[in-house]
């Protein structure tokens, strides 16, 4: 069956790699359809582009390129949304740079859905992990899709949470969908592409170059209605998603954290500039008119003996280590070991880098 000569048009332009969504969305206003500029003399496509894109564009791209994305449509779930398709993001028609060309993998319809976005640190903590993947289950409970970048830490446990909840995930990825980045997410990613959705404006088999990854960040800001700063170290790229979210309108949330941690100090900026501090996910669902409220879980188990609590309550909620800990308990190393240990193994207490250990719920 031949391609679709429209999409086909659409997909030829996108290759084109020296044309930017800008200049692309330029010849759209000109000539109205992708094919009208395929069919563009150079003396007409120069008036609207530099010479050497309007001669990228006469050259065409690399029919191995059309034919792997043409392979790539053939598969179940996989789909090229263009501006002009009624499936396109509405929200991101609001942002200033909306990208020509979406590349989907999954349920399309969560790109329309109320959203949220839920990003933080690579070198994510135990407990911020744990905020992550938590607030993510309750937002997605509360009618929220949870949206994140697909990277370790605070984007992974968001991810699980949304997946976990009820109105599921989506990932902005910077690489083509054909490539999974990093690497020890592709069990994650594939649960995303049954379960949610992955989309990527970047074209298939485009690596993971570093200046990508800046560049997703704005859709995965523009998909939203907010972004929820879990962790960030001052020159996070959290933050440039923080920033983004401003610019485009979008509320701005940031979880709290200890004085002494270098992944709270991008946070508490955050909140320093005007975002809404949260401590548990009504906060955010109330902000944003959520037909479903949630009640937090109460950190720590129930049942937790007296012992536990005391050295819970000893312990604190930042990394210690085991010499501090029993200073503030009075327990001897043996005791607080073992005690720890039993922790450790019910979920409540990780252990950390150094001989430290923290709560993580």
């Amino acid at each position: 069956m031949p391609p679709d000569q429209e999409l086909l048009a659409w997909l030829k332009l996108g290759l084109v790699a020296e044309l930017t969504p800008a200049s692309f969305r330029k010849l759209l206003g000109e000539f109205g359809d992708p094919e009208a500029v395929c069919a563009a003399n150079r003396s007409a496509l120069c008036r609207i582009v530099a010479n050497e894109v309007a001669d990228a564009i006469l050259r065409g791209p690399d029919t191995t390129c059309v034919d792997l994305a043409l392979r790539w449509l053939e598969e179940p779930g996989n789909r090229v949304i263009s501006l002009a398709d009624a499936a396109y993001p509405r929200l991101l028609l609001e942002i200033t740079d909306p990208p020509p060309l979406l590349y989907v993998k999954g349920n399309t319809e969560l790109l329309n859905c109320a959203a949220l976005a839920v990003v933080g640190s690579r070198n994510a903590s135990p407990q911020g992990s744990a905020n992550a993947e938590a607030f993510a289950r309750e937002l997605s409970d509360g009618g929220f899709t949870v949206i994140s970048g697909l990277a370790l830490g605070i984007d992974a446990a968001a991810h699980r949470g949304g997946l976990a909840g009820a109105s599921s995930s989506l990932a902005v990825v910077g690489t083509g969908l054909d490539i999974v980045y990093p690497a020890r997410n592709r069990d994650l990613a594939h649960q995303l592409a049954v379960q949610g959705a992955l989309v990527s404006e970047f074209s298939l088999g485009t690596p993971a170059l570093s200046g990508n990854f800046p560049r997703r960040n704005r859709l995965i800001s523009g998909l939203a209605r907010g972004c929820l700063i879990v962790e960030a170290a001052l020159r996070s790229g959290s933050l440039i998603t923080a920033r983004y979210a401003l610019e485009q309108g979008r509320e701005v949330f940031a979880i709290p954290g200890s004085i002494h941690s270098p992944l709270s100090k991008g946070c508490h900026l955050l909140i320093k500039q005007g975002a809404k501090l949260v401590e548990s996910s009504n906060d955010i669902l109330e902000e944003l008119g959520a037909a479903v409220r949630v009640e937090s879980a109460t950190p720590g188990k129930a049942d937790a003996s007296p012992e536990h609590v005391e050295l819970l309550a000893a312990l604190g909620f930042d990394p210690l280590d085991l010499d501090t800990l029993c200073e503030r308990s009075g327990l001897t190393p043996e005791t607080a070991s073992a005690m720890l240990l039993t922790l450790e193994l019910e979920g409540t207490v990780s252990r950390l880098p150094g001989g430290r250990f923290q709560r993580v719920r």
